[in-house]
Order: structure tokens, then sequence, then C-alpha cells
């Protein structure tokens, strides 16, 4: 236990008693499943990887495929121990290892029986006070697969369903998933359908646990529950009516019954309209019923009873646990009509092979513990009986079939218990069935009377008559039997009618005359008549009872796998590890016997070969490879050699190993050895790359080196003929398109295409006239600055610079302007007229004026046009410190000077009037500073910010239809520069 203890705080919560698996319960989630586990799983032998739910579904699997032979993985445990999770694990894991053709059919089947798990949990499991999601059912699956080992459909069996938590529930208990499901995820309009509200407290049947924490997962699990069954196969109106199903047991439970007199009435009449329209039956019929209850008489005639309040109580009950009951059972059937195999014919399709999975419930001991947990107790003896003879019986044919010699093992046979509950005439059940079938009222305390009377001398079977000392049972209400998992105290109150299943023929009539189809469906017994004689029906013990002596015989006809499901304490805390409870478990749930059974013979056995292949380094003689005649004898050599020739024997196939400490030093020098293999491999690997990617590189080099002087010959004799004749062509070959270049001449291109730049603008300049170079170095000035930044700036065109002296743009006054320029020469001395044209200015009171403008190589000069060019102003051109222009094609002009009296102007009277001059002006002025060594800033924003007389203003453009000519106007910032839209 100690071992059991450090296994579980590392997490190892998987362990082998040979080929059994013991799954411990973690109570949290872990990293021990997913695609990635499943592949180191898929195709290994049990013991190659550690303990794991994946490896004995991969062992059943391989056993069924290779040997075509039904196999079974019986999972049990206690509730709370993860029976449903391992099985829900080990679907998942044979769903993934099949079909890796992805066959359509295939694929339906598989997603068929992974969905039928979410929809069994819903309607089959429920909260208890030791888990949370308890199954309340056991199941019984088949995996049908073909000859190829994909599945091909599948059929499941259901168990004794606990349809008495319908009724009742322990405190902090619930009642089935499938009510608060249905309360809480289904639509406003579809509960209002239904008639109910969204509150469980307010219905009898699942008032308990109302206010349980679960209760926030059940709207998302309803989606679930709802996907699934459209997977499966559920119709729309067969959905509706299972919901409508429910909703009727709900408001079964709220009937309540007064009396009036001698008669008997619903209290609560309006839940019957409700009712018969939820059943879809007649109100009168539904109404009858519940109150009254039809008798045949001995001539024929059908007479009505009235129930006492009590009766009617009890009907309503019963009818409320039938009605779950079937509604279960059709969900079972409709899952088993989409999985079940259709169309196989062996002939064809080879041999039909079945893996089964059981999940059946636990061995319980509760406080108060009555018929249900008597047959489960029963179930569990008798699967126990069963897989003791059938691990004996694997056991000595592997022993007899290995040539190996047999010795019988002592170990507990609890037939005598199976005997005492369903010997013949003898057993519990038949006791039971007798107290049920006799006339009369026999209530429970006659049958524990009777049952002391035929069972008083067994020696698993006592009661507080038969030991009077033993306090801890009630007179005429206890008994005792002992079990081969221990002793359980058993309540008798209940079981008589437990076990009659009592169901008036009235309901199952009604259920049958409805109109929906499922509700009829679940009801073929209604079409009996009243007034026919029929077989009294089996009770629920025996019916119990045949089950599970089917499901044993179906049992032993296949190869058996186990999974124990132990749960470690009852907190369900992941940290916790109660030692005396797990002891418990262990006992009941027959691992002792396992135990034993492997003790007393060998506990280890392996084929030779694969025992060679993991353990042939530790032996001189076999490592790497034996050269004796078989297996066998080399792996007699590594025996001897270890000196473990006394623990083991010989079979025909394999190596039988009586104490595992041999397997432990074999596994101990092995793990010594694999470091110093691993490395030896490594380095002759190593070596292996190397000198073969060596031999590679020296081969890709050479035809590297050959192919590179390849390209780059082409590539020069390409650019020499496409560029030899470029002298002679009218652009200099500015058109050539140059080759594509290998990678290394790529550098090389980009200087050949300067040097080539620079030679035909060479070429270019030659031919230029003298009298053409300074607007050529002004335009390109102008596109250092302007480039990118305005759309248009006049590069197309000539320049002019003097526009007033030209008689085509000012025929009028070019004359007055010339003398002026030649006064202005006189008495400034300056070199050249650098640019001159007419204006629109802003003035000193912020208004807008008719001005020309003359800039000189020494200043800027604005005049006034009507009087003879008059010099209204002179700013000489070291004071000036940049140019700020628009982005667009308007005409606008800010000069900034050092003074911070900015000089704001817009050219126009231009002919033609859509030159574009501001570029010119630009370019001139940029190049003038250049060649005077003076910096010129030039600025390109739609919203210019200028200084006048020292106050800061801005000056935007703005485009108007209506305008002629440009003109300056006011805002709230500055100036506004309205232009024509042309």
């Amino acid at each position: 236990m100690e071992s059991g203890i450090s296994r579980f705080e590392m997490g190892r919560i998987y362990t082998y008693i040979g080929e059994v698996v013991v799954s411990m319960n973690p109570y949290k989630q872990t990293q021990l499943y997913g695609k990635d586990v499943i592949e180191q799983y898929q195709g290994r032998e049990l013991y190659e990887r550690p303990p794991h739910l994946y490896a004995v579904a991969d062992a059943a699997y391989k056993a069924m495929k290779r040997r075509a032979k039904d196999t079974c993985i019986v999972i049990s445990g206690e509730s709370g121990a993860g029976k449903t999770e391992a099985s829900k694990y080990i679907m998942q894991y044979i769903a993934a290892i099949t079909n890796p053709s992805q066959r359509e059919e295939v694929e339906r089947v598989k997603n068929v029986l992974l969905k039928s798990n979410c929809v069994l949990e819903a309607f089959g499991n429920a909260k208890t006070n030791r888990n949370d999601n308890s199954s309340r059912f056991g199941k019984y699956m088949d995996i049908n697969f073909d000859f190829k080992g994909d599945p091909t459909g599948g059929h499941i069996n259901n168990y004794l369903l606990e349809k008495s938590r319908i009724l009742h529930q322990q405190p902090g208990e619930r009642n089935f998933h499938s009510f608060y499901q249905l309360l809480l995820g289904t639509s406003d309009a579809q509960l209002a359908s239904l008639h109910l509200c969204r509150d469980p407290a307010a219905y009898r049947f699942t008032s308990e646990g109302a206010s349980n924490n679960l209760l926030a997962s059940d709207q998302s699990n309803f989606k679930d529950v709802a996907d699934a069954m459209k997977v499966i196969g559920f119709s729309p109106e067969e959905i509706d009516s299972v919901y409508k199903i429910l909703a009727t047991i709900l408001h079964l439970g709220n009937v309540s019954f007064v009396a009036e007199g001698d008669a008997v009435a619903i209290e609560n009449r309006e839940l019957v309209s409700q009712l018969a329209e939820l059943t879809s039956t007649q109100p009168e019929s539904l109404l009858r019923t519940l109150l009254y209850r039809a008798v045949a008489t001995g001539g024929g005639e059908v007479i009505e009873k009235g129930h006492s309040a009590k009766e009617a109580n009890y009907a309503r009950d019963a009818c409320a646990k039938a009605i779950y009951e079937r509604l279960f059972c059709w969900i079972v059937g409709r899952i088993n009509t989409v999985i079940e195999v259709k169309n196989y014919d062996a002939r064809l399709h080879g041999k039909n092979t079945v893996i089964a999975v059981l999940d059946i419930y636990g061995f319980e001991i509760f406080d108060s513990n009555s018929f249900e947990q008597f047959c489960i107790n029963y179930c569990n003896e008798k699967l126990q009986q069963l897989f003791i003879e059938l691990i004996l019986r694997q056991e000595q044919e592997e022993y007899q079939r290995e040539g190996i010699e047999w010795q019988h093992i002592e170990y507990f046979n609890n037939q005598i218990i199976v005997d005492l509950v369903e010997q013949p005439h003898k057993g519990i059940i038949s006791i039971l069935d007798e107290a049920c079938l006799t006339g009369g009222q026999v209530t429970d305390a006659m049958f524990l009377e009777s049952m002391n009377t035929k069972l008083g001398k067994h020696p698993h079977y006592t009661s507080r008559k038969l030991c009077a000392t033993d306090k801890s049972m009630e007179f005429g209400r206890d008994f005792r039997i002992k079990h081969y998992a221990g002793n359980v105290t058993y309540s008798v109150e209940g079981f008589i009618d437990k076990n009659k299943d009592t169901l008036f023929q009235d309901f199952k009539r009604l259920m049958y005359n409805s109109t929906d189809p499922v509700l009829r469906d679940m009801w073929p017994e209604g079409e009996v008549s009243i007034t026919e004689v029929t077989k009294r029906p089996l009770t629920a013990a025996t019916l119990f009872k045949n089950s599970m002596v089917a499901l044993v015989e179906n049992l032993a006809s296949k190869e058996p796998y186990y999974v124990r499901c132990i749960k470690p304490n009852d907190q369900k805390s992941p940290l916790l590890f109660d030692a005396e409870r797990c002891r418990h478990q262990v006992e009941y749930l027959g691992l002792l016997e396992n135990v034993r059974v492997r003790r007393a013979g060998f506990a280890y056995r392996q084929p030779y070969d694969r025992f060679l292949l993991r353990y042939k380094m530790t032996c001189e003689y076999t490592w790497p490879n034996h050269l004796m005649p078989t297996d066998q004898e080399a792996t007699r050599a590594l025996i001897d050699q270890h000196g473990f020739q006394d623990d083991v024997a010989y079979g025909h196939t394999k190596l039988f190993i009586r104490m595992p400490q041999i397997l432990f030093c074999l596994e101990q020098e092995r793990a010594q050895l694999i470091p110093i293999i691993v490395l030896l491999l490594q380095k002759a690997w190593r070596g292996a790359l190397a000198r073969r990617r060596c031999r590679y590189l020296r081969a890709i080099y050479t035809i590297m080196g050959h192919y590179r002087r390849h390209k780059v010959k082409t590539y020069l004799l390409e650019l020499v003929r496409r560029f030899q004749g470029v002298r002679s062509m009218a652009d200099y070959g500015k058109g050539v398109e140059w080759p594509d270049p290998p990678a290394v001449l790529a550098q090389f291109q980009e200087n050949s295409k300067l040097l080539f730049r620079r030679w035909r603008a060479r070429q270019i300049v030659k031919n230029i006239p003298p009298s053409d170079m300074g607007q050529i170095q002004a335009k390109v000035a102008a596109m250092e600055v302007l480039q990118g930044l305005r759309k248009d700036w006049g590069c197309q065109r000539n320049w002019g610079r003097d526009y007033l002296s030209s008689v085509a743009e000012n025929p009028v006054m070019a004359t007055q302007f010339a003398r002026r320029v030649q006064a202005l020469r006189d008495k400034v001395h300056f070199g050249s007229v650098l640019f001159s044209c007419h204006v629109r200015k802003i003035n000193r009171f912020n208004k807008s004026r008719d001005r020309a403008i003359l800039v000189t190589d020494q200043h800027l000069y604005k005049l006034e046009p009507r009087k003879q060019y008059k010099v209204m102003r002179t700013l000489p051109l070291s004071m000036v410190t940049g140019v700020s222009v628009t982005s667009c094609q308007d005409q606008l002009v800010v000069f900034h000077t050092k003074n911070h009296d900015d000089l704001v102007i817009c050219f126009h009277k231009m002919q033609p009037e859509e030159d574009n001059r501001v570029g010119e002006l630009v370019g001139v002025l940029v190049d003038h500073f250049k060649t005077t060594k003076r910096e010129l800033q030039v600025r390109v924003s739609d919203c210019i910010q200028l200084s006048l007389r020292g106050r800061k203003r801005l000056v935007a453009v703005e485009m108007r239809h209506e305008l002629a000519f440009p003109d300056f106007g006011k805002s709230r910032d500055g100036f506004v520069l309205y232009c024509p839209r042309r």
C-alpha cells in the first residue's frame, strides 16, 4: 500500500497485475491522453510501454484482429472510481486507431459509437454523494469489426436502470441529468410549450439537489446532448417527443390527490390537460386512468374500481418510473438501430469479430441498502466468479499450450454466495418471487421471516433474529449477506413492491393509444385487451438474474481483458490517499485473487523473440545478434549468464519468469547499457552522415562553380549584345531592357546601370546649347525639391523667366517694364533678371491687390503695374530664408524672410492662363542660391504658416467654380486663396 501512495503522489495512476489494468481516479486533469499518447501505444505490446488504458485497448484490438477472436474489456469498480471515463478513453482509442482510409460508413459508425456515450450519460447518469456523474445503469457495448479491423456497427445492452431515483434521492443527490438539462438548456419558447419553468425546485422529482453547482453546466450539456442525438440520427420529431416525455414525468410528480368522501380527486386539475397535451392522449382518458382501475370479472365484464389516495399515489409513481425506464430503453434501442451491422454477409465480407466493453456498476455498501444494492452486489458476485474462473482458465490453457506443469491454486470460490442468491427454490430471489406470487397481503417482514426459515443455516446469511446480539441490525427489517467483498446489511423495506414492479394495465393502454408514435412504440403490450388472459410477467429480480446469466455466458465466450477502477478517497480530492479505503476496494475487486494466481505460478511471460529484442544487449552471446539455432537457446544462454536458471521455465514459444526481481535486475542492467549503445550508434551514424555530407558538398561546390561561371559568361555576352549599338540610337539606349543578372553579379549590374546613366547623361548634355543650360539647371533644382511633393511644377514646358518683358504676355506694358528694369540696373547694378510675372498679393491692410514681382540676382522687387511698374517694396535676396508652396496646381507662393514679414503672392494674368510657374520660380531661386552657396528652404504644404509683421497666420487654398481669376479672402486663422476650378 505504501507503493500505491507513492505512485498516486507521482501521478502514476495505472499499474498492472498480469494483464489486468488497475486504474486510480486522479480527480484532476492529466496529460496522459491525446493523439500523441495514442501513437505511443499503437501496435506495442503491453509490457513495452508504461501501464495505460490505451495498452489494454490495443491488446484487445490486436487479439481480435490477429486471431479473429472476440474479445471483451471488463471495467469494474465502485461509483466514482472512474469507470465511465475509462470506457470513454477506450472507445476513443479504438476509434482513433481504426479506419486509416477514412471511409464514410466506417466514420459514421465510429462517430455514432462515440456520441452515444454523451446521450446515455444524460439519461442514465446522476449526481450522487460519491460521484457527480455516476452511472445508474450497467452498460454492455459490442463493437463489430470486419476482417480488416474496421468497425462496422455495434450493439448496446443496458442493465438495471435505477428508476427508483425518479421518485426520490438521498440528501445531496440529484435525479438524472436529463431533467436539469431540459429545464435549464431549452429555449424559453420550447419551455413554455412544455408548460415548464426554469426552477428545478418547482418539481417534486427534481427538488433534491436543485441548488447544486452542477446546474451551471447543464445548459451547455443540453446543447451537446441535442447535437449528439442529431448526429446519431434522431429526427427532430423524435427529439421533441423525448422532451415531452421528460416534461410529462416532471408534471406527474406534481399531481396530488385529495379525498372527497369515498372518492379521490385530483387537487391540481390544470395539470391533467397539460399532461394530456404532452402525451397526445384524451384528457378524459388520462383523468380516468389516474383515478380508476379497470378490472375484468370472471364473466368477461369490465368494471372500474376507484383508487384510494394511497393507491393513486402508488399508481402515479409507478407510471413515472415506467415511463422513464421505457424512454431509456427506447433511446438505447434507437441507437442500436443506427449502429447495428447492416447487410453483412460473412461469405462476402469475411468473419465478423467483436470487441465488447462492459461498464458495470461496482460493489455498493451504503448506510441503507435496499433492493437496488442487492441486485448490484449480486451482479458483482456473479461477475467476480466469472473473472476468477476466466483468469484461471487462461492461465491453465497457456501453461498447457506452452508445456509448463500447472499447479493447483487455492482461492476463495464465491459460488456459494451466488447460489445463495440465485439457486432455484432455495435462493433469495426464488424466496422473494414466491412471496410476491403468494395471494393475500404479503409484507416485507413476512418475506424476511421466510428467508430466516429457509436460509438460517447458510454460513453467508444472517439477520437480527438469527443473531440476537448483533444490534447493528433491526428486528423484522434487516438481513446481512457475507459477500466476498465484505458484509452488507440490507433493509427488506420495499423489496416486495420493487420486485413486483406493478404497473396497472390501464396506463399501458393509455400510452399505447397515444397519437405520439414514440410514446406508442414504448408500450406494445397496451394493445392487449383487458379481458384477455395473459401470462404473469416475470419479476424484476428474475429478469435481472436472467440478464446476468446471459451476460456471463456472453463474456465467457470471449477473450477477456480487465480494468479495475479504484477511488483513492471519498472527498474527490487529488491529494488525499485513504489507504484503508483503497485496501477495501482491492479486496472486493478480486485483485488479491489475481495476485495469488500470478504469484502461485510464473508472474511474467514473454515470447522469446520479444525477450531477446529487449534484453539481448546484456549478454555477450546475444549481442548484437546471436548465432544459435533458435531464439529459445539464445534466451537460455542469456538467462544462464545471469544465473537466473532456477527461477524460470521454458515453454514452446515463451519464457516464463517466476520472480519480478529478475526483470528488475535485467531492466537495471539494460538501462546502464542503453546510453553506451546509444553513444556508439550516434558516433557511427554521425560519422556516416558527415562523410556522406562531405561528398555531397564537394559535388555541390564543383557543380556550383561551373554553373556560376556559365551564368556569368552568358550574362556578360547578353549584356554586350544588347548594348553594343546604343551610340547610334536616338535615345542612347534608354529603352534597352537589362537582362536578369545572376545573384553574384547583382551589385555589378547596379554599378553598370549607374555608369550607363552617367554616360547617357553626358551624351545628352553634350548636345544641349549653352543658352539652354541655365534652364536645365533650374529644372533639375526644382525636381530635387518638388519631385513627388507637387503634382505639376511645369517641367514639360519652356521656361521664359522674364515674362513681363515679353510682348506676348505683356503687350501694353512691356516697354515701360523694360525701362523700369534698366533704371534699376543703372541704380543697383545687378547682374541678371531671374524671374518676373504679374501676381495677386495681400497688402499691409490684409487686402488683395494686383502687383508684379521682379526677382534679380540681388533683390526681389514688388512693382505697381498701373504706375509704370513703380517699385513698391524692395527685398534683398539675402533676407529670404525660404519658399512655401502647395501640392496642388494653384499658383500660391509664400516668401519667408528673416524679419518675419513674409510675402504672399499668387501668379495670374499669365499667357496661357493654365501655365504652372511655381516650379519655375522655385527652380530658379534654388539654383541661384546654390550658385551663391546659400541655403533656401522649400516647403510643400496645403496649409502654409507665415508671419505678417510678426503675427502668425495661415493661408490655405480653396477651389471654386464661379471664379474667373484667383483672389485672396480672409479666414478665421488667416487667409484663403480662392482659385477657379478648371
